[in-house]
């Protein structure tokens, strides 16, 4: 078996739902910030004590916010986290299904999420804990054949709060830490931004674009207003390096919990399958340690995992035992239209597609690029070519409805 489409489309519809959930963490964030440069230039007016007892006060308000902000968007953080949990361990529950014969989808086992397991990702620092969460293979070095074969007589797989705990960033901190840190950096750099200038006797309307850019109060990012990406570009320093911060931590936590629970898995299920093989986001910004990895396969609890950095978007793919799927399976893979040869890319598969399922997976204004790369350099360097993050959104509830449409 290679990769489905599916599993393709499951990649770009991550990266959309993680413009979704940044939306919502950095528009909160960004309102924190105006209405404190709102306050500012209220300012100007006043005589010298009252007005550095007032901006005191401002900078008070705006410390109290930002830690009400980062506690609130962890909260948010795990919610999502804990639905994308849900649903991807269900959606690649399906697609191993589908990939196997009929007569032979009712023996994929299936897992459960712990209620508390993204609460733990996002909140549980590992070096503080005495945690261990073992893998398959090494449960099975641990405690036996005989233990782990009678967890797979459940049926059923769990990621544990315990396995969740071991999820950090890529720098080792947890998510909750981090929206801490940015919390408190982005209080000190308002301030020091603001008393600079005042002491450089820059005006007040001065310090609020340096704050700020053009930023207005309740400005949303979104398609029919301004791409997220112009959003950050239109801020100023108080906004546009936290907003980036914020987008890399809400995109790598996403990749981090949707590969977990797609290898949780798969390694529930390694009668099926015993490999996994590591698939690398195809756009231009792709990382090159994950060019480097890109393709190639590993044993479950035995190789490399996605995110290997901030940002990243590589994802897994089962490698189904050839030997479970009928002879006439083998030299052919999913695709929308059923069967392709096993060679056909995905830029291939896409490239043969009609207008409008082009469109749905790159956006309108790419499509006429892609075929024009296409015809230059191929369907599999065109996509290469192409970057996803085009600012389109994807909320969990569509991503829900997508994939229970998409059930067999």
């Amino acid at each position: 078996m290679t990769i489905p489409a599916a599993l393709f489309r499951n990649a770009i519809d991550l990266n959309r739902y993680s413009n979704s959930v940044g939306r919502q963490v950095i528009t909160t964030y960004n309102d924190i910030i105006i209405d404190a440069v709102n306050q500012l230039r209220t300012i100007d007016e006043l005589a010298a004590p009252v007005k550095a007892a007032r901006l005191r006060a401002i900078l008070a308000q705006l410390k109290d916010s930002l830690n009400t902000w980062s506690g609130d968007s962890t909260a948010i953080t795990a919610s999502e986290l804990q639905g994308l949990a849900e649903l991807q361990s269900d959606f690649v529950t399906n697609e191993l299904r589908k990939a196997l014969p009929a007569g032979a989808r009712t023996a994929v086992n299936t897992v459960e999420i712990s209620p508390q397991f993204a609460q733990s990702v996002v909140t549980t620092d590992p070096t503080q804990l005495n945690v261990v969460a073992l893998s398959d293979d090494l449960y099975k070095s641990v405690y036996g054949v005989e233990a782990l074969a009678n967890q797979a007589g459940t049926g059923t797989f769990s990621l544990t709060a315990a396995k969740g705990a071991t999820i950090t960033l890529p720098n080792g901190e947890v998510v909750s830490k981090a929206f801490r840190g940015i919390a408190v950096d982005q209080a000190e750099r308002f301030g020091q931004v603001v008393r600079n200038g005042l002491l450089t006797g820059e005006t007040t309307p001065d310090i609020a674009k340096r704050l700020i850019g053009s930023l207005q109060f309740g400005e949303e990012p979104t398609m029919i207003n301004r791409a997220l990406k112009k959003i950050i570009a239109a801020g100023g320093q108080s906004t546009s390096i936290a907003d980036n911060q914020i987008m890399a931590l809400v995109r790598t936590s996403i990749n981090q919990v949707a590969n977990a629970a797609s290898q949780q898995v798969y390694e529930a299920n390694q009668d099926i399958t015993k490999k996994y093989r590591y698939i690398a986001t195809l756009d231009t910004r792709t990382s090159a340690r994950c060019r480097a990895l890109d393709g190639r396969e590993f044993e479950y609890g035995k190789g490399p995992m996605p995110p290997q950095h901030f940002n990243c978007r590589s994802t897994t793919v089962p490698i189904i035992d050839s030997d479970i799927l009928p002879p006439s399976t083998v030299a052919t893979r999913a695709s929308k239209d059923g069967p392709v040869p096993v060679n056909t890319s995905y830029g291939q598969w896409l490239k043969d597609q009609p207008r409008s399922v082009q469109e749905e997976v790159l956006g309108k204004d790419k499509v006429v690029y892609f075929n024009i790369l296409a015809k230059k350099h191929g369907a599999r360097d065109a996509m290469a070519k192409l970057v996803r993050d085009d600012g389109s959104e994807l909320s969990l509830k569509d991503l829900r409805e997508r994939y229970s449409a998409q059930k067999s």
